[in-house]
């Protein structure tokens, strides 16, 4: 609802900024995904797990914290739309990667390259483009229902977490323990990664700012679709990570803010 054709071509005003946040994100948090999921002792669906929630693209939140951190916002928007095309792609791709890595002749199922590209692109681009339609037509209608729209998907995210720890309550204790850790490993490192890669392309702080909060917060929503769907993996195991990040990441991102703001303050003063 709030994105418009300014945000996918403004690629051309942040061309090595847009860059920087999109090989970050796309290579860099794939490969500390596998780093971790090989480091730490994992079942070999939660350690699929962790590579379905590496592959995935920023999520709106990130968009939301990038604002409340003061970071350019209009540059998160563009990632978070970027990436979300790009990944429509790589995930089945990084996927399958994983399943056959961490369980190998056990991965009697796949993502089917076409058939999961079509499905990712009607979770993510079709209301991505019906948002759209209706910012461009009715832009008033369109920034009234916004906010209580964002709202409602933190209502919707929770209620599927519950769901799946529900549906998961026999083993959820076990699964908190085995990937509590690694998820807030993979959040906190990704978050320094995106922040160190952006420092050393000498980008400004807003900019890495916004970076940071886009390697750092995954849209866990789209990894549990596709770890649980039944047209998809179909192994709600698998969609266990994803579903503590998206708690753990709100907390981070929180944080993260909040540093971020008082950091800002202090170096005008150092400046001045």
């Amino acid at each position: 609802l709030g994105l418009r054709v300014d945000d996918f071509t403004r690629v051309l005003v942040y061309p090595k900024a847009v860059v920087v946040g999109v090989l970050a994100q796309l290579v860099g948090l794939p490969i500390l995904g596998f780093a971790l999921a090989s480091l730490f002792p994992l079942s070999p669906e939660l350690a699929v797990g962790v590579m379905i929630l590496a592959a995935c693209p920023g999520g709106p939140t990130s968009n939301l914290v990038t604002y409340l951190a003061k970071g350019n916002v209009a540059l998160s928007i563009t990632l978070t739309a970027v990436s979300s095309l790009i990944t429509v792609f790589t995930i089945p791709l990084v996927v399958n990667l994983a399943m056959g890595v961490f369980m190998g002749e056990a991965a009697t199922l796949s993502l089917p390259l076409l058939a999961t590209v079509v499905q990712i692109a009607v979770i993510t681009i079709i209301p991505v483009a019906i948002g759209m339609a209706l910012h461009h037509y009715l832009p008033r209608f369109a920034a009234q229902v916004e906010r209580g729209v964002k709202w409602l998907s933190l209502a919707l995210l929770g209620l599927i977490i519950a769901g799946l720890l529900i549906q998961q309550r026999d083993s959820v204790i076990g699964f908190f323990v085995q990937v509590g850790l690694v998820t807030l490993t993979l959040n906190l490192v990704a978050m320094a990664l995106g922040y160190g890669i952006a420092l050393a392309a000498r980008l400004d702080r807003p900019s890495a700012t916004a970076i940071t909060v886009e390697v750092g917060i995954q849209n866990g929503t789209l990894a549990i679709a596709i770890a649980s769907a039944p047209t998809l993996l179909n192994r709600p195991e698998m969609a266990i990570p994803a579903a503590i990040y998206s708690l753990l990441m709100f907390a981070t991102g929180g944080a993260f803010a909040a540093w971020a703001t008082r950091r800002e303050p202090r170096e005008k003063t150092l400046v001045g």
